[in-house]
């Protein structure tokens, strides 16, 4: 077993290849998809010598397990989970060597929702418009990953330097997500952006990667009717008819018609990566500056 190839032993609920996605292509109805949790993505590729863009595996709540066909530096991060080779554990967080025809098992999540999964050299599946990215939206990329499948490994850059071990943030207890208002804040009544804005809300089960939803008040809006189509940006939270916001994350479609009552930061979304159902979340205004 001398070719660098991993084999998915077994594929666990959702887990996908990402590395930073597809941006750039939103006229062509595109989104930009990519790791969720962006840094927690960036970090595992450091602890085993990738460069931050090369593809990682994103696991969801109850991982994966995969066999090298080669000896391999791998490092789990992210959601924090159990983590072992052959039935032994292992370290979570830093880089552990794999054999040949090894078993690395990546548990069920203790906190969070995903865990991130680095190998020397890195998934080499084909790219896709310039990533390797699995878009659940639009389809493009690699299909998510079933038991058989074989992912091919890039050649590890043994000069490029890495870390033995780094700190990652817990996931969160509460989602604090800052928000910039609008552009569609007028379609609300005041009391709705009062709601938004002041009202505890928490992470509903039906998220994806496509969205953040949320459980909580209803926004009432004040104006009538529907919008035209109109572009959609990363973090925007969109009100559709039930009045319960939901934040678009990475695979988020690039139109739609419901109105944006407003934007979250980017430094705040991978966080929204890492919320678990049943999170209490709070939106928490902004001004523009």
């Amino acid at each position: 077993m001398t070719d660098r190839a991993l084999v998915v032993v077994r594929s666990g609920a959702l887990t996908t290849v990402q590395d930073r996605g597809r941006p750039g292509h939103a006229h062509l109805g595109v989104p930009r998809s990519g790791a969720l949790d962006g840094p927690a993505a960036a970090l595992v590729n450091r602890l085993v010598g990738n460069p931050p863009e090369a593809a990682v595996l994103e696991t969801t709540v109850n991982g994966c397990a995969v066999r090298p066909r080669s000896a391999v530096t791998v490092a789990v991060g992210g959601a924090p989970c159990a983590v072992t080779v052959d039935g032994r554990p292992v370290a979570w967080g830093a880089s552990v060597h794999v054999p040949a025809g090894a078993l690395l098992e990546v548990g069920t999540v203790v906190s969070g929702v995903r865990s991130y999964v680095a190998v020397s050299g890195g998934v080499a599946v084909d790219p896709v418009l310039g990533s390797r990215s699995t878009d659940l939206l639009s389809g493009l990329g690699p299909p998510p990953l079933t038991d058989g499948t074989v992912l091919p490994l890039g050649t590890p850059e043994s000069l490029r330097a890495s870390v033995d071990v780094a700190p990652q943030p817990a996931p969160p207890a509460e989602l604090v997500l800052r928000v910039t208002l609008g552009p569609r804040d007028d379609w609300f009544t005041p009391e709705a952006l009062r709601a938004f804005t002041t009202r505890a809300y928490r992470v509903s089960p039906a998220s994806n990667r496509i969205g953040l939803r949320t459980e909580g008040p209803s926004l009432e809006r004040a104006l009538p009717g529907e919008l035209p189509s109109e572009g959609m940006v990363l973090g925007a939270v969109q009100v559709p008819p039930d009045g319960k916001p939901v934040v678009f994350l990475a695979d988020h479609p690039t139109t739609g018609g419901y109105p944006v009552i407003a934007v979250v930061r980017a430094q705040d979304l991978p966080a929204a990566a890492q919320a678990a159902p049943g999170t209490p979340v709070r939106f928490l205004e902004v001004r523009r500056p």
